[in-house]
């Protein structure tokens, strides 16, 4: 079996990463970290602090693949997580998602980049498999 088969389980990477990332600013960090070489400027990551002092901490990401938007923001102790869809650069429905989902979702979209992007595919590797962070 190879990383890409059909039979790869999604669901458990997911839970995968949502376990070893407990903290949630932690899983923030590595999804920024893993994907920003891949995505360039379709990841935007928002550091908490203030004006005049920025915080290594990300305090949200929005990530941009096919006609999706994935948005994660803390929110206190909470990650509230939503899935827009994108048509002609407007977006024309959101929903809000649990964060198991909405890995899932993210995951799921990384995996049909990856089928044309060996860039992609590495760092879908890295995510779920673990690698070099």
């Amino acid at each position: 079996m190879t990383f890409m088969d059909d039979s790869y389980d999604l669901n458990m990477a997911a839970a995968a990463l949502r376990s070893n990332s407990s903290d949630l600013r932690l899983l923030l960090r590595t999804l920024s970290e893993e994907l920003s070489d891949t995505l360039g400027d379709r990841l935007k990551s928002q550091h908490g602090g203030g004006r005049f002092r920025k915080s290594e901490e990300i305090s949200s990401l929005q990530i941009a693949l096919a006609n999706n938007l994935f948005e994660a923001s803390l929110e206190g102790a909470t990650l509230r997580c939503t899935l827009g869809h994108v048509s002609g650069g407007i977006r024309i429905r959101s929903e809000t998602l649990d964060v198991n989902v909405w890995l899932l979702k993210l995951l799921e979209a990384l995996r049909d980049e990856a089928a044309h992007s060996d860039a992609a595919r590495l760092a879908l590797e890295n995510i779920v498999i673990g690698g070099t962070t």
